[in-house]
């Protein structure tokens, strides 16, 4: 008896810090994956950075292939300031460089603010596979 009662003591504990914690959120991107069909020698993506925090944010979006090196890419815009709860289009393109098919991750990563005591970069990516007829 006395295990059940501190199951339910421990499960109300949890419960009351998850309460007291409030709106718990990450930042974010969507789309998160994707395959596009392009008929010329690059193909574009729009995604869409979200700030989830009740403050503003600085965002960059870059472009890796799938082993997480940089890829020559337009970015428009590519640094941006995200006001709380705000999300912006973000237009992205690649070239095929000459292959078939290309794999890329497209990243929103944080830019910390200057002066500030948090120096944490939050990184979020997509993964798009793009094929050329």
């Amino acid at each position: 008896m006395r295990a059940g009662l501190l199951v339910r003591l421990v499960t109300a504990a949890m419960s009351a810090v998850c309460a007291l914690a409030g709106d718990a959120g990450a930042q974010s991107m969507t789309p998160m994956r994707g395959e596009i069909t392009s008929f010329t020698d690059s193909f574009a993506v729009r995604v869409f950075p979200r700030n989830p925090y009740r403050h503003r944010i600085r965002v960059a979006v870059r472009v890796y292939d799938e082993k997480f090196r940089p890829v020559e890419a337009r970015v428009w815009p590519s640094d941006i300031t995200l006001g709380a709860g705000e999300s912006r289009p973000v237009t992205v393109v690649v070239g095929f460089g000459g292959a078939r098919e290309r794999r890329v991750r497209i990243c929103t990563e944080s830019i910390p603010f200057p002066n500030k005591q948090t120096r944490i970069r939050a990184q979020v990516c997509g993964r798009f596979l793009a094929r050329r007829f």
